[in-house]
């Protein structure tokens, strides 16, 4: 695909982290403009911040102009100080390639070998090595960064089938020549939001899967339930106005159209209303989906930013703070948010599936409970992981302390905040796969009527990896063989809505 920078689609960027997509770069005339300028500047006798001037603090310390090189040198390995876990392979790509699209847009001053090392690695499959943890999300994802900028130059380590391996030696095997930084290219590379960003889009790509199948979870315990299904009437939702919720409730009528189980209680059924989290689905759900949007549109605007510093413009260079990673860390937070809410309504559904009470379905799910648990325990799983959530839910952006000797007095939390929800979003895939096989049993024990189409094919699915459970059994192994169906999306509700802005 070639690459029209500042203008990365979420539908791309999706096909940049599954790596099934080839990135080329034809017009190079705004970056040539601009890497002429940084070298003009270079050349010159005036102070330029990160072309002939130390970082943060010392930004007032001057630097010969034969020690240019080595500065841009110095500053990625100093920097290279992350620590924990590997990113993901797919958060990986998707950092080189919205560094590529950004610096590409010709504010940056590189030359075009930078960028074109960039797209090269992300083409032949390259991942470098880059630990999780450290970074606060202000002055740029530095370390984050400057592990993936160390690997281009060969001086770094990548990843290979999950191993660490020396950088310099995957780039040879795979025909890659070590990137060699020129003035201001260092600093280019590790100032932006790279590394937040891609851990929220990647977040955001792996919720939409989730939130898809939560919608049919949702549907198919209303059905194991004997719900109504007035509560998604479009009239009710049409006159509240909210795009989210009405979209959300069309889902539902048409996963429930058609049920056999629903026509059978239509008459002589004396409950009047069902409990909020069968009732309240789409206000709850399409909420979620108002909020994964927004979230959408502020990550695809970040993806394809300039957030790098100092910036060069025609006539000037100008420091500014647009590598401040305040507008992922709020996304991540309000995305937090709508995970933890997914996950909690599913867990009531839940409680309420297993208590007759409620559900007049045998108690716990079991044909003879006391000789059997049934779903007792699968339910405090779901309510452990639901408020695990709860406290990963709370906003990382709220929170900043000073660094760089109170030079960057107040950061963002972004990376912490887009980090933590690769957590959550596999808390959440566990609730909802504990949902769908209590739901699924409950709708063994209405046979032999039988739910909706929609339903009903979702279910046949879910049975052909984990099969009914009338009596006590290991149910640990069902529970990952569904949650695996989850985080696939091969259970999820047909025409779902999509996150796409």
């Amino acid at each position: 695909m070639k690459l029209t920078p500042g203008h990365l689609s979420l539908a791309q960027l999706a096909d940049v982290a599954a790596g099934r997509i080839h990135l080329e770069l034809d017009d190079w005339a705004a970056v040539d403009a601009s890497a002429a300028r940084v070298a003009a500047a270079a050349a010159g006798d005036a102070p330029v911040y990160g072309v002939n001037t130390g970082f943060g603090k010392l930004a007032s310390t001057r630097i010969a102009k034969d020690q240019l090189a080595a500065l841009q040198l110095n500053l990625i390995r100093s920097h290279a100080v992350g620590v924990g876990a590997p990113m993901s392979p797919e958060v990986v790509r998707l950092m080189l390639a919205t560094k590529a699209g950004s610096l590409a847009r010709g504010f940056s001053g590189v030359r075009r070998a930078v960028v074109q090392a960039l797209l090269d690695a992300l083409n032949a499959g390259f991942v470098p090595y880059v630990p999780a943890q450290g970074s606060v999300g202000a002055s740029g994802d530095l370390a984050p960064l400057a592990h993936l900028t160390l690997a281009l130059m060969g001086e770094g380590e990548a990843l290979v089938a999950g191993q660490r391996v020396p950088a310099r030696d995957e780039l040879a095997r795979l025909g890659l020549a070590p990137l060699t930084l020129a003035a201001k290219e260092g600093l280019a590379l590790i100032n932006g939001t790279q590394a937040s960003t891609a851990l929220a889009l990647h977040a955001l790509l792996r919720f939409e899967a989730l939130f898809a199948t939560a919608l049919a979870s949702g549907a198919m315990t209303l059905d194991a339930a004997r719900g109504s299904d007035g509560p998604f009437d479009a009239r009710i939702h049409a006159v509240r106005g909210q795009p989210g919720q009405v979209e959300v409730a069309g889902v539902y009528r048409e996963l429930l159209a058609g049920s056999a189980i629903r026509a059978s209680h239509r008459e002589g059924d004396e409950r009047v209303q069902d409990p909020y989290c069968l009732r309240c689905q789409p206000q709850v759900m399409g909420a979620c989906l108002d909020q994964a949007r927004h979230a959408a549109r502020v990550l695809v605007r970040e993806a394809n930013a300039v957030t790098d510093n100092p910036l060069v413009f025609d006539d000037c260079m100008i420091s500014g703070g647009n590598f401040h990673a305040e507008p992922v860390a709020f996304a991540a937070d309000n995305l937090a948010l709508a995970i933890a809410e997914v996950g909690a309504i599913a867990e009531r559904r839940i409680a309420m599936l297993i208590d007759p009470g409620i559900s007049r379905l045998p108690p716990f799910l079991t044909a003879d409970a006391g000789l059997h648990s049934g779903f007792m325990i699968a339910h405090v799983t779901a309510a452990a992981l639901a408020s695990e959530n709860k406290s990963l839910a709370h906003p990382a952006s709220v929170d900043s302390l000073p660094t760089s000797a109170n030079q960057e007095d107040h950061v963002s939390m972004a990376t912490f905040a887009a980090r933590r929800l690769h957590a959550m979003i596999d808390n959440t895939a566990h609730i909802v796969a504990i949902e769908l096989l209590a739901a699924a049993q409950g709708i063994d024990f209405l046979r032999p009527l039988r739910s909706s189409a929609a339903v009903e094919a979702l279910h046949t699915r879910l049975r052909a990896d984990c099969a009914s459970s009338p009596a006590d059994h290991y149910l640990a192994p069902d529970i990952e063989r569904a949650a695996a169906l989850v985080q696939a999306g091969v259970l999820q509700a047909p025409q779902a809505p999509r996150f796409e802005p």
